[in-house]
């Protein structure tokens, strides 16, 4: 049985996923309505997450170095010189987030190649 996403209790059958697409957001168990309705509310302010994971986190981080590769070959450094992680790691988590509901989209449309 799944742990209630919100205060840990066993989850009994009070699901949410953002938009109804458990295609492209995570789909969370709750215990009661009242912890539901408090992780619906949640996910919809933080586009269907409710908080990353620690695998997410890690990955995240470990996709910093790829973005200060890239940012240095194209002689975009100075314009992030100075940033915060945090803030990093937003560019990072958008594009992710962007190319995830594209492939969404993409999918439900039919266009992808064999």
């Amino acid at each position: 049985m799944r742990a209630c996403r919100i205060c840990g209790r066993a989850s009994r059958g009070f699901f949410f996923a953002h938009l109804l697409r458990a295609d492209l957001y995570p789909t969370y168990a709750f215990c009661s309505r009242r912890c539901q309705d408090a992780g619906a509310a949640i996910a919809k302010r933080r586009n269907g997450m409710i908080d990353k994971t620690d695998t997410e986190t890690k990955a995240i981080k470990a996709a910093r170095q790829s973005f200060a590769e890239v940012i240095g070959e194209l002689g975009l450094m100075p314009e992030f010189e100075g940033r915060s992680a945090a803030e990093i790691d937003r560019i990072i988590e958008a594009c992710v987030d962007g190319f995830r509901d594209a492939m969404g989209r993409i999918a439900l449309n039919d266009d992808i190649p064999f």
